[in-house]
């Protein structure tokens, strides 16, 4: 395995603007850090348990890949243009940091992000199962990838809890922005 290629597709994959990185962004600045760690781990969970998903049911889901992808594509571009909304017009309320900023919202996330779900079905087909048989490859494999996944939802959050005095005052462009890049990424789905 070329580990220079593995390891730069995990972490362009993972540190790169996407949905989830774009929620957990948004989470620190409306609803503060211990919110949006919450959301953080839940979304590593989610991440994780893909991962293993992928690995455990490749050959399965390669067989029904298009249909499924059809049904992620749908699912997760309705889902970020409901973040979209939730970001840009609603006004926050408690009840937003009930059903955002939660551990469940972001494991939830990961099953709905057509960019993580592209990812997990790609990284192992592609990186381990042609080098590794073995259920410790395997699972060493899937744990590398949650930790470099977990280190780019950090970054994410670190970034947000840095800047958010900047992000409070320029609050209405900071959610066009932020809502800008979750509908470019819900359209890039379909292009």
């Amino acid at each position: 395995m070329n580990m220079t290629s593995f390891l730069l597709y995990c972490i362009i994959a993972t540190f790169t603007p996407g949905p989830t990185n774009i929620v957990i962004l948004s989470t620190v600045h409306h609803f503060g850090t211990k919110k949006a760690i919450q959301y953080t781990y839940g979304a590593t969970f989610g991440f994780a348990l893909l991962l293993f998903i992928s690995a455990i049911l490749n050959s399965v889901l390669i067989t029904v890949l298009p249909r499924v992808m059809i049904i992620m594509q749908v699912i997760g571009s309705l889902y970020m243009l409901y973040l979209t909304y939730l970001i840009c017009i609603k006004k926050s309320s408690e009840s937003d940091s009930k059903h955002l900023a939660t551990f469940w919202s972001g494991f939830i996330m990961q099953f709905l992000n057509p960019k993580v779900v592209l990812f997990t079905l790609t990284v192992i087909p592609t990186f381990i199962m042609p080098y590794y048989n073995s259920g410790t490859a395997m699972t060493l494999s899937i744990m590398v990838i949650t930790i470099i996944g977990f280190a780019a939802f950090m970054t994410w959050l670190i970034f947000g809890a840095i800047f958010k005095t900047f992000l409070q005052k320029h609050q209405k462009i900071v959610n066009l922005v932020m809502g800008i890049g979750l509908i470019y990424a819900a359209l890039m789905i379909w292009i």
